[in-house]
């Protein structure tokens, strides 16, 4: 009886994780850059009540499998899904979208740490510097103006539109968009 009782609050359990992050993806389903998650479920363990036997050439009789049974599941993973939404127009030359893998890294102040970050709804504050809704600054790599690649050896710092090296000339762009 406990087993069956056990394996059954162990299901609703497991079950009530995968309605919290289902009602996450519902509740984040218009947040600019929001990944959604999905839940996998494991077996907790099984419990052996008859081994299995090898076949038996002297009688003739035929092997069998084990008999378990199983006690329960539990959560195995909780992953985050990763692949690009629908990009949507929005006549903001600040606002950006990543196409593949990638981050934009965003930082607060000097004394914050670094956070990364897929929403790529930036503005641009009184100094010039592009920043995200909350104020953080946008950070990249200097373009190298003979080059015209980026050395990603070097620190990143803040992008600031005013910067003289940093403004980059529009040119028409090329492939599929």
């Amino acid at each position: 009886m406990m087993r069956s009782m056990f394996s059954g609050v162990s299901g609703l359990r497991a079950h009530q994780t995968r309605m919290d992050v289902i009602g996450n993806n519902i509740a984040n389903v218009n947040t600019v850059g929001f990944k959604s998650g999905r839940v996998t479920f494991q077996e907790i363990f099984s419990q052996t009540i008859r081994g299995a036997a090898a076949p038996d050439t002297a009688t003739g009789r035929g092997g069998t499998n084990p008999m378990q049974v199983g006690l329960g599941i539990s959560v195995a993973s909780i992953d985050t899904i990763h692949t690009r939404g629908s990009l949507q127009r929005t006549d903001n030359p600040t606002d950006l979208a990543i196409d593949g893998e990638g981050f934009f890294i965003v930082k607060g102040g000097d004394s914050d740490t670094y956070r990364f970050t897929r929403a790529g709804n930036f503005g641009i504050d009184k100094l010039g510097n592009l920043v995200t809704a909350d104020g953080m600054n946008v950070y990249g790599w200097d373009r190298d103006l003979e080059t015209g690649g980026f050395d990603t050896e070097k620190s990143i710092k803040p992008i600031n539109i005013y910067t003289g090296k940093r403004i980059i000339s529009a040119k028409e762009t090329s492939g599929d968009c």
